[in-house]
């Protein structure tokens, strides 16, 4: 038999009831919903880079930070093999030189060869870093390119195995010579007139007229480019320092002769027959780099079509 202070119970009971099936139904937070990755009972690896296409300059390094995880409980030895191939290297060839660092500690420093092996005691569950350091001779062709086939294995289970596969491509550098102003010219005819006569390296040389003081130079061989500059007249040395591309991308693509100019622009003429005169720009024709104008001061309003540098603006439509 139930009593009258049992039913007024029971309610409450059922209510608790309802509440602990609501709370076992609630979503997880997001870090219970994310599963740990759970190390194997046995061996186990894991490499990973995030960057396997490097490119270098002569006489330079570059260096690849390599992750290798041992994802097993047990502590392990991994063998490391580094094969490195290098289509146009030969017995003449000079040497590029390979670094092992593990954890930012130097491993070991020798010259690439075809197979080089070294061995990692690493404990279960850790991640170490093994960084490669590559420098490419200071006498290196463009274009050349070494493959490096990196590939671990675990003595603890031959059979846990991972590779990957490097790319290292020699570039030119772009280096600065500073020179007198107004006399880059000079200099560049100087240079080039050098490079004519035997192998420097040089590849190409831009003096830009908006570049004062400055002459630009491409080369394979930034380390020899200073032998070749010395005793040019008015040359006051190379500039220490790659130059990128991005910066003097300006310089190698001429602008439009009609840039900056718009139609209703004023200008003046500064070349042919009404030359001084003022003009509004009526018209622009962008593939010929010509635009038609109407002179102010003319008696009859007739169109000139001239090329575009033959002006300078005045005032610039709506400014």
């Amino acid at each position: 038999m139930v009593s009258q202070d049992d039913k007024e119970e029971a309610p409450e009971k059922e209510s608790a009831s309802e509440e602990k099936k609501e709370t076992e139904h609630e979503p997880k937070g997001e870090e219970e919903e994310k599963p740990k990755e759970e190390l194997v009972e046995g061996f186990g690896l894991e490499m990973k880079c995030e960057e396997v296409k490097h490119q270098i300059i002569a006489g330079k390094a570059t260096n690849f930070d390599l992750m290798i995880k041992n994802k097993g409980k047990k502590k392990d030895t991994f063998h490391i093999n580094i094969n490195t191939i290098n289509p146009l290297r030969s017995e003449e060839s000079p040497e590029w030189f390979i670094k092992l660092y593990l954890d930012r500690e130097e491993l070991l420093e020798k010259e690439m060869q075809d197979i080089l092996e070294t061995d990692l005691d690493v404990e279960g569950g850790r991640t170490v870093v093994l960084r490669i350091e590559i420098t490419a001779p200071h006498s290196v062709d463009y274009g050349e390119r070494v493959d490096m086939v990196v590939t671990t294995n675990s003595k603890g289970d031959p059979a846990q195995s991972d590779s990957i596969t490097f790319a290292i491509l020699v570039k030119q550098s772009v280096l600065a010579i500073k020179t007198s102003i107004g006399h880059e010219r000079a200099v560049a005819d100087t240079l080039y007139m050098r490079a004519q006569k035997k192998d420097t390296g040089i590849y190409s040389i831009l003096a830009p007229e908006k570049l004062r003081g400055y002459v630009l130079v491409e080369t394979i061989n930034p380390d020899g480019l200073g032998k070749v500059v010395k005793g040019i007249k008015r040359a006051r040395g190379v500039v220490e320092g790659d130059i990128p591309f991005d910066e003097i991308n300006h310089f190698l693509t001429p602008k439009p002769l009609v840039a900056g100019i718009v139609v209703g622009d004023i200008v003046e003429l500064i070349a042919g027959p009404f030359k001084g005169e003022k003009a509004r720009v009526q018209q622009i024709d962008e593939s010929k780099e010509e635009i038609t104008v109407e002179l102010f001061e003319a008696v009859v309003p007739i169109p000139i079509t001239i090329r575009g540098d033959n002006v300078r603006v005045l005032e610039t439509e709506g400014r």
